[in-house]
């Protein structure tokens, strides 16, 4: 079999130049969250298939890498069905790897624990413009805090996150997993049903509220639950204030106190962030995973013309590990769309210093050498970025070269003389 020089489908060689940007990205993302509490911590890319399949991760338990056993437990020969020949699988994201983590050290840890985890991980997925089949996530999670405090916090490191990248004129869309779930328990859908006509209210932004409409109908629903449902959406373009409407059209389905903590999460957040995106009440705001359980929230940047990140509230995950739920509630940045965008944008990493290239002539002596080096050494501990290199033949190539990857200043030394 011949070998191939490029990447498997799907995944990619990083570059120099997109490299510093990445490191550079998660120097700020890093010191960002640090500044808010959060601590960083690493879990194995590889989880136990039973983890992975534990009906919390939706459409992306289809999109598994899995791992075949190992030594004398992967026997080929007698093996029935997949659970003979797989035990394990590459993580497609960082929730489950942290709850199997926070189940295991929970007595380690201090409550509430606010973690920090970037790590790459992998889905089965068809690849497309900043979407690939290995993917670096960023995640903040708030484990251990019921009230809102852990939206408040989550949303606002986020955003200063974002901002200290860059970036504005972003929205950040939030919603409530109980408010779409009184919205469809008030029109008269089933509880079973409410997965399937979330997956359809989903579509709103691309097919509009006819198209919505549309489908439910097709889907085989009762008209005058479907009817009465969209009057609720449709209502929501005239309203002037769209949470207390939705609060007095579902008064008889929505849990006490659901309304005023949303109420206070909104307000808390407008009254700190700065003006460089905005906050957003959506209620057709969905989030695909079916673990969430109360408030949702999404990242839209007009940039990308999508979402770049998003999370929520997810108090039942825990449960599943230990038999005891703990309230968590998370947000991921979506690190490789962030990338696609700074790179689009001709973004430069910021330096404190200047970036020097020393060029050396061929057969400079030993002495001369250990004081280019001693100097270069100086420039360095002076807070500038210095490259040692050999002169090329066709030194103004090498310059050019140089240049593009950001080198403002050059050096030469030779044999005889130091020139500059």
């Amino acid at each position: 079999m011949a070998l191939s020089k490029k990447p498997v489908t799907g995944m990619k060689d990083i570059l120099p130049e997109e490299m510093e940007i990445r490191d550079y990205v998660i120097d700020v993302i890093k010191e960002t969250y640090g500044n808010f509490g959060f601590t960083s911590i690493e879990t194995p890319c590889v989880e136990n298939l039973a983890n992975l399949n534990c009906k919390a991760g939706g459409e992306n338990e289809k999109l598994i890498f899995k791992i075949l056993k190992r030594g004398e437990k992967l026997r080929l020969q007698e093996a029935q069905n997949e659970d003979d020949l797989v035990d394990g699988g590459l993580r497609y994201d960082l929730t489950v790897p942290l709850v199997r983590y926070y189940s295991n050290h929970a007595n380690e840890l201090p409550a509430p624990f606010k973690a920090l985890q970037i790590g790459n991980v992998w889905r089965a997925d068809r690849p497309q413009r900043g979407r690939y089949r290995q993917f670096k996530q960023c995640d903040i999670d708030i484990l251990g805090e019921a009230g809102n405090l852990a939206e408040i916090e989550l949303i606002l490191a986020t955003t200063t996150t974002l901002g200290r990248l860059g970036f504005k004129n972003f929205r950040i869309r939030i919603n409530d997993r109980q408010i779409l779930k009184s919205m469809a328990s008030c029109s008269g859908f089933s509880e079973e049903d409410y997965d399937q006509v979330f997956i359809i209210l989903d579509k709103m932004d691309k097919i509009g509220a006819d198209g919505v409409e549309s489908e439910l109908l097709k889907a085989g629903f009762d008209q005058e639950s479907v009817v009465r449902y969209m009057e609720l959406y449709r209502g929501l373009e005239t309203a002037g204030d769209a949470i207390g409407y939705i609060t007095e059209k579902t008064k008889q389905t929505l849990p006490e106190g659901v309304m005023e903590s949303f109420r206070e999460i909104v307000a808390s957040v407008e009254a700190t962030k700065g003006d460089y995106f905005e906050l957003v009440f959506d209620p057709t705001l969905v989030r695909g995973m079916s673990y969430y359980t109360g408030t949702i929230f999404e990242i839209d940047m007009p940039e990308f013309g999508g979402s770049c990140g998003g999370g929520g509230r997810y108090d039942k995950m825990i449960g599943k590990f230990t038999g005891h739920d703990v309230p968590a509630c998370g947000f991921s940045i979506g690190f490789e769309r962030i990338i696609l965008l700074l790179l689009e944008s001709g973004f430069k990493v910021p330096k404190a210093g200047k970036k020097i290239a020393y060029l050396l002539e061929k057969g400079l002596g030993s002495d001369r050498l250990c004081e280019v080096m001693s100097q270069a050494q100086k420039e360095r501990e002076g807070g500038n970025q210095v490259l040692v290199a050999r002169m090329n033949k066709n030194k103004k190539f090498q310059k050019e070269q140089l240049t593009a990857q950001g080198y403002e200043e050059f050096k030469e030394f030779y044999r005889e003389e130091l020139r500059h």
